[in-house]
This record gives structure tokens, C-alpha cells and sequence, in this order.
């Protein structure tokens, strides 16, 4: 049996649980895999061919499309290399959640970036609990002063 990458590209892509979204250099989503739907709740046609706006919430677009448009424009970003991004992000019914995520950059020739892909995966439940545990910490270290 051989390795046929040509398959197993999309394959994979397809079969991850983890959302693949890749933008243009306008922040179009162009893909949108199945582990993207199950995770914002957008089917692929409702998702393709919107903006980010679509998963990013409002009080944070300014910032995130300050970012995105100085990588466009420089071709450089702060989180490459494997960086691990935390942010909140919006599902369809409008419920906030915790997601983190990596990006890869496409260029052209000329080394132009034309587009990002992220791979990102839902850590709310993750997150909930580190948040539960840093409450109960401070309680302890709390009632320890309030014992001294």
C-alpha cells in the first residue's frame, strides 16, 4: 500500500474535530471544514464567503482586524511558529466560547501573503475549570490569611 498525499491532505482536513477555516488576504472564509461547523454551529455554505466577523465578537472586531490587515500588509505576525492563541469566539446561536488556535500563512511567488489558515478547537469546558480552580485558590489563600 502506498502513501497517496494527494488524499490524505483533504482527508484529514475533512475528518479533523478541530475547526480549519482559511481566509483570504480580506479575511473571506474560503474553507470551512466539518469540525468548523460542529464547533460554531455555521453549515460550510453559511460560513464561505462571510468575514471573520461571522465567529469573532463585536467588542473584539477592531482589534482583531488592526492585527490581521498589519500581517496582510507586512507579511509578518506575532503568532506564528506554533504560538497558541486564546480567545473568546461566537457560536451561530450567539453563545460566547473559548477557543484556541494556531495559523499558517500562504504566499504567493513573490512571498505576498495570500491567505491565513487557523486550526482551532473549543477549550470552554477546559477553561471553565482552570477559571473554577483559580476561585477556589484564592478562597484557600483567603481564609489561610483570614486564620493567621
Amino acid at each position: 500500500m502506498t502513501f497517496d498525499l494527494a488524499q490524505f491532505a483533504p482527508e484529514l482536513l475533512e475528518a479533523m474535530p478541530d475547526a480549519v477555516v482559511y481566509t483570504d488576504a480580506n479575511g473571506v472564509i474560503r474553507y470551512w471544514n466539518e469540525g468548523a461547523v460542529r464547533i460554531f454551529g455555521f453549515s460550510r455554505s453559511e460560513a464561505q464567503g462571510q468575514t471573520l466577523d461571522l465567529i469573532i465578537p463585536e467588542n473584539l472586531r477592531e482589534r482583531h482586524w488592526d492585527g490581521f490587515n498589519r500581517t496582510m500588509a507586512t507579511g509578518r505576525s506575532r503568532y506564528g511558529a506554533g504560538d497558541v492563541l486564546a480567545v473568546p469566539a461566537l457560536r451561530r446561536d450567539g453563545t460566547r466560547i473559548s477557543v484556541e488556535f494556531t495559523i499558517v500563512m500562504f504566499r504567493d511567488e513573490q512571498g505576498v501573503v495570500t491567505g491565513i489558515a487557523a486550526v482551532l478547537r473549543d477549550v470552554s469546558k477546559q477553561f471553565a475549570q482552570m477559571r473554577e480552580l483559580r476561585k477556589q485558590v484564592a478562597q484557600l489563600m483567603a481564609q489561610g490569611r483570614a486564620d493567621a
